[in-house]
């Protein structure tokens, strides 16, 4: 009898979907014959290039929102009490150069809040033109639940790319956040999609949700069409909610990578925040499917720095694409 592995590469190389029953399946197999067959697929899908990204924190603070998991929401007394508005034109150029300099392909603009105001979208647009036109770097941007228009008026002052995380399965969206739904984001999501822009979405490990939540996010992402999913693991922030959730081992993010590779065999499975935690800065989970990172500074964690990962991709053969 076929294995399963042996099955669904198979079905992946003639384009079929693996579906949830059959991933779900790849929960019990051995973690090794696994994270082999998920690299496999991922050399064979997407080759060796290596997606690379990084984040500036655009708006800082006093979040409105209350996921559980977050320092800047004004819900909880955590150590993040820095606050500041929209970043100027001149510091968000600033910081693309130094990314362009150091050999990033993509720069993220994230902000805290619900979604920008008019006021705001407007200004971060004159930002991104100048960053397009002085730089030349791609510009991501991360700025909450907006609607179609003001999308549309960010993909034509020169971003290509929005991020905006599921965080976790429909069925567990509301023990993380109350505050807006599932369904704003995936609205938010699709009016991205709309206004011509490439997607980026998926979500956090370890905020007390089961590998069937977590494969139903990537399946929501995959309907969508998503083909950059960002995977965080959590840390654990005192004084949020989840302050006392346990750290998911190096090893229970190998089979997520993994499978989340099978699911999704010819996207990029981006290593993002809390890869720190795991103590080898992501070198097994790039071993075992993923093949994209955020680098740098995270958003209230300090994370690891490029020269550091692009030394690391070259030694794991990867081409750093640019």
């Amino acid at each position: 009898m076929m294995s399963l592995i042996k099955e669904l590469k198979q079905k992946i190389y003639k384009r079929k979907d693996v579906t949830r029953e059959e991933a779900l399946a790849l929960v019990k197999v051995p973690l090794d014959e696994l994270t082999d067959a998920a690299n496999e697929i991922r050399e064979k899908m997407c080759g060796n290039q290596f997606d690379l990204c990084t984040i500036i924190n655009g708006k800082c603070g006093r979040c409105s929102e209350d996921c559980k998991y977050c320092a800047q929401s004004a819900h909880y007394h955590t150590s993040c009490e820095e606050t500041y508005p929209l970043l100027s034109t001149e510091e968000l150029l600033a910081g693309a150069r130094y990314n362009k300099e150091q050999g990033v392909l993509r720069y993220s603009i994230v902000t805290s809040g619900r979604s920008l105001n008019d006021r705001e979208v407007e200004q971060v647009c004159g930002s991104i033109r100048e960053i397009r036109r002085q730089v030349g770097i791609e510009v991501c941007v991360s700025f909450g639940l907006l609607t179609t228009e003001q999308f549309q008026k960010i993909k034509q002052a020169g971003a290509s790319r929005v991020h905006c995380n599921l965080e976790t399965s429909r069925r567990y969206f509301p023990q993380v956040c109350t505050t807006h739904t599932y369904d704003e984001k995936i609205a938010a999501l699709l009016a991205a999609k709309n206004a011509g822009l490439s997607i980026c979405s998926g979500g956090i490990m370890g905020l007390g949700e089961t590998m069937e939540d977590r494969i139903d996010m990537v399946l929501t992402a995959r309907e969508l069409g998503v083909k950059s999913i960002p995977v965080n693991l959590l840390n654990p922030i005192k004084g949020t909610p989840y302050e006392k959730n346990r750290i998911l081992t190096n090893d229970e993010l190998c089979r997520i990578v993994a499978i989340f590779r099978f699911l999704v065999p010819d996207g990029n499975i981006r290593l993002a925040g809390g890869r720190g935690l795991v103590g080898d800065k992501g070198e097994k989970c790039f071993r075992s499917g993923a093949n994209a990172a955020i680098s740098g500074d995270m958003l209230t964690t300090a994370g690891i720095t490029i020269s550091t990962d692009i030394e690391l991709l070259g030694q794991l053969g990867y081409e750093v694409r640019l």
